[in-house]
């Protein structure tokens, strides 16, 4: 079950930072989210994302170099602290974004939220 969700998650990471890494100029108007001057937050956004990914696929494969990568715990971790920063920001301070970029980020957030649960809940299955 570990290695399902650690694959999961590292396909979402990948994903999401490949879109925010690679997208062409126009994506975050097409999905209503608020543009920028500058691509550079985005960017770095999308290359930590792909770096979560990566070290999520490092862990699923760890016997291959001798090396571990983000465990199962980290990546816990990871998606409440960012899953719980983009629902607070939509919850308690509305961005002034059209309903479709509302729509994407609330996506985006309940789906890193719900993977962020099941995890938890197999992990903690796991141990008993």
């Amino acid at each position: 079950m570990n290695k399902v969700l650690l694959t999961i998650d590292g396909v979402v990471n990948l994903f999401l930072g490949a879109l925010l890494l690679f997208y062409p100029a126009g994506l975050l108007n097409y999905l209503g989210l608020p543009e920028t001057d500058t691509f550079f937050y985005t960017s770095i956004l999308g290359a930590v994302l792909v770096g979560i990914g990566l070290a999520l696929f490092v862990e699923l494969f760890e016997g291959s170099a001798g090396i571990r990568g983000l465990g199962l715990g980290g990546a816990i971790a990871i998606n409440f602290c960012g899953a719980g920063v983009l629902l607070f920001w939509l919850a308690a301070l509305p961005l002034d974004i059209p309903l479709r970029g509302r729509l994407v980020l609330w996506a985006v957030a309940l789906i890193v939220f719900v993977l962020a649960v099941i995890e938890l809940l197999a992990n903690l299955r796991r141990q008993r």
